[in-house]
């Protein structure tokens, strides 16, 4: 699967903790149950009006699809290409 990074427009999404992040996430979960192992969540950042969300998918329809299905915006999606951490300056 492709790793892809989900932009989303969501105002004020930075002020919401406790019970709606948890329905938030609990929405996303029941819709990627729905669509199965074409999708799979890995971790969100949460700014003051946008979220940014890791996902592995199949291809960028399948990140489309949980968008309208969840109800959470994919304003911009992209492709990653490749990762790089700490550890890429001692790789020979």
């Amino acid at each position: 699967m492709k790793r892809y990074m989900i932009e989303r427009e969501i105002p004020n999404v930075g002020k919401l903790d406790g019970e709606p992040l948890r329905e938030a996430a609990a929405k996303s979960n029941q819709v990627l149950h729905q669509l199965g192992p074409k999708i799979q969540w890995l971790e969100s950042f949460i700014t003051h009006d946008k979220m940014y969300c890791v996902y592995l998918a199949e291809n960028e329809a399948v990140i489309q699809k949980h968008a309208e299905l969840s109800g959470f915006p994919a304003s911009k999606v992209t492709e990653i290409g490749k990762i790089i951490d700490t550890t890429t300056a001692n790789q020979d």
